[in-house]
């Protein structure tokens, strides 16, 4: 893995775009059965506020593979979003998806230590509206976000592209997690640059539609559909950051698992 340089960041996010251009179709019937499965997943009693955060390193493997047969120019088809639930991949997604929850719980349980346990009661939704407004100008809230967000960095960096090596290059949970967080490292100014110019996307384009249509219910309207395909091609350029990264990927059936040496 080489180090890239800061500008590789754009070209990931450019490379994105390009992808969902070739099949924006593909990409986003893909998404709204994504929507679909997270919303009948979401009202499975009990465990229904959790196996939608649990599930996303299973789905997630649904886009990367859209990404690749857009590369291989195959057909994006509904039919991905099982990618992630077959075997052997499956429990170590699902594990990976678990894990993600018990750093989130602990990145924003930390913050008790100095907010009072306000972000957590916000997160939770404990607070009633009223209430959050009244406590958080007299709060920490602010220190208690930056504790979470520097908490749970490191974390990101770990689970960033762990999905994506263990359904094709047939990882262990630990070695994903690894490779993925040193692949981050390595080149952490480009992912500076990534995450900066999609923070910039995201502002741009809700200012622009609020100067246009104002903050009306249009405007919302509008914003839903749109925030969907900027997801869709956030999820592009991250299989553009992996494809440069780790190489681009093969077949299932001909993937070389990076446990063991090549014969």
């Amino acid at each position: 893995m080489e180090k890239l340089p800061a500008s590789t960041g754009w070209l990931w996010v450019k490379q994105g775009f390009g992808l969902f251009r070739k099949q924006p179709g593909g990409m986003s019937m893909l998404f709204l059965g994504y929507m679909f499965c997270m919303l009948a997943v979401s009202i499975v009693p009990v465990l229904g506020q959790m196996l939608p955060v649990i599930l996303v390193p299973v789905f997630s493997v649904a886009f990367v593979q859209g990404c690749l047969h857009i590369d291989q120019g195959k057909r994006v088809l509904p039919s991905l979003l099982i990618s992630g639930f077959r075997k052997p991949a499956f429990p170590a997604l699902f594990g990976l998806g678990v894990l993600y929850i018990l750093m989130a719980i602990l990145a924003i349980g930390a913050s008790t230590l100095v907010d009072d346990g306000l972000l957590w009661q916000l997160v939770t939704g404990q607070l009633t509206e009223e209430a959050a407004r009244a406590a958080i100008p007299e709060s920490r809230l602010g220190l208690g976000i930056l504790l979470a967000i520097v908490l749970y960095v490191p974390a990101a960096m770990a689970f960033c592209f762990a999905a994506p090596l263990i359904y094709w290059q047939k990882t262990g949970l630990g070695k994903s997690l690894f490779f993925s967080f040193f692949a981050v490292w390595r080149s952490l100014s480009a992912f500076i640059v990534f995450a900066a110019t999609w923070f910039a996307i995201s502002i741009v384009t809700s200012q622009l539609l609020a100067v246009i249509f104002g903050r009306t219910p249009l405007m919302m309207q509008l914003m839903m559909p749109l925030s969907m395909i900027l997801t869709i091609i956030m999820h592009c350029s991250f299989y553009a950051a992996y494809r440069q990264i780790f190489g681009v990927p093969v077949d299932e059936s001909k993937t070389v698992s990076l446990d063991k040496p090549n014969d």
